[in-house]
């Protein structure tokens, strides 16, 4: 993901990345090998660190992407440039793969090809977390880059649907975010992409978010899915 604010690693995070990395289970993180698809600043690396992973790769598809995430010195972590069409790594190497607002920017149509390969490179019983923008009226029909360059949102029934067909089963599935939500992604864009600066009113939204991602409503932002390697 680009990283046009020069954001760096840390551990304090708010909103939808804390949504993420909750949202993992420390039984797939604790002395497991772990691959990050897309990611970005390095904010989930410096997490499964932190919670003890065994390895930790994270890949962007340029060098340039991965910058500030390779900030992060530790042996655990590792940091590759490859994308999620054709992993670089060989079959059955992971136990638990993530891949945080990725497969909406993808190729369109080439879904089923980024789940074989995550099937491919997950062990036995691997787990898949996966995040992205959810398909509803909103969150579609405000979103800026819906209008402008296609930006992909899925319904439920359409990622369960892709796990399916690469031999996984749905352990989770939830959607997050309202309406302070849309507010700060609005805000974000209009910060990020219009004067390259970080978002405005930044703490009042981040506390307001904050509330509606811990709330046990249901949202309709962002769908979170965890699947389960189910072939051999």
């Amino acid at each position: 993901m680009k990283n046009i604010l020069n954001e760096k690693p840390v551990l304090e995070l708010n909103a939808r990345l804390r949504q993420s990395i909750n949202f993992v289970n420390d039984s797939d993180i604790q002395n497991k090998k772990v691959l990050d698809i897309g990611c970005g600043f390095g904010w989930f690396e410096l997490n499964a660190l932190n919670r003890g992973v065994k390895e930790i790769t994270g890949i962007e598809i340029t060098k340039k992407d991965l910058k500030a995430a390779k900030t992060i010195k530790d042996n655990r972590a590792i940091f590759k440039i490859g994308g999620a069409l054709k992993l670089p790594f060989k079959d059955k190497y992971f136990d638990t793969v993530v891949a945080w607002e990725v497969i909406e920017h993808i190729p369109n149509n080439s879904e089923n090809r980024m789940f074989r390969e995550v099937n491919r490179v997950l062990k036995k019983n691997g787990k898949f977390y996966l995040s992205t923008p959810y398909d509803s009226i909103l969150s579609k029909y405000l979103d800026p880059a819906w209008w402008l360059i296609g930006h992909r949102h899925y319904t439920s029934e359409k990622l369960i649907n892709l796990g399916m067909k690469s031999n996984f089963q749905v352990e989770e599935v939830f959607v997050k975010g309202g309406i302070w939500t849309l507010i700060s992604l609005l805000n974000l864009y209009t910060s990020k992409w219009l004067f390259r600066r970080g978002p405005f009113f930044s703490r009042n939204l981040i506390n307001k978010e904050i509330l509606e991602y811990d709330s046990n409503k249901k949202g309709f932002m962002g769908i979170f899915i965890k699947y389960k390697k189910v072939n051999t």
